[in-house]
């Protein structure tokens, strides 16, 4: 028997995407999108209009968890900086070309963004950036 305080991590919200899958939590979302899509700044509109939905008045975290390849328009960086609440944006991957990709998303994106090859330490992270434990 377990004894003791347990914090659960629960999903406030899944959004199903034609692009992949967006999970709402307390204070960040973590997207996992679909092999070969291209991330325009239509489809990036969505995901910004979710985090209006979720995080209006609060700070949040982004995660991008990339199990698949994609593409990402540039210009999606430019609308996505602009967020003052967006205080933390990970990058999850453990491909060699993702990293690479990194070094140029974040030419764009100009904000706190990082790399990481383990979720766990992107997330904790993305908590610390956005002040919860």
């Amino acid at each position: 028997m377990k004894v003791g305080h347990t914090k659960k991590t629960i999903i406030v919200r899944e959004y199903q995407l034609e692009t992949g899958v967006v999970q709402v939590f307390d204070n960040y979302m973590v997207a996992i999108f679909e092999e070969g899509v291209t991330m325009t700044l239509e489809r990036a509109f969505q995901i910004i209009g979710i985090s209006e939905i979720h995080f209006r008045e609060k700070e949040f975290g982004y995660i991008s968890l990339r199990k698949n390849s994609y593409a990402i328009d540039p210009t999606v960086y430019n609308y996505l900086r602009e967020m003052e609440n967006l205080k933390a944006f990970a990058i999850v991957s453990i491909k060699e070309i993702d990293m690479h990709n990194f070094k140029i998303e974040k030419m764009f994106y100009k904000k706190p963004m990082k790399f990481f090859i383990e979720y766990d330490n992107a997330l904790a992270w993305v908590k610390k950036r956005v002040g919860t434990k």
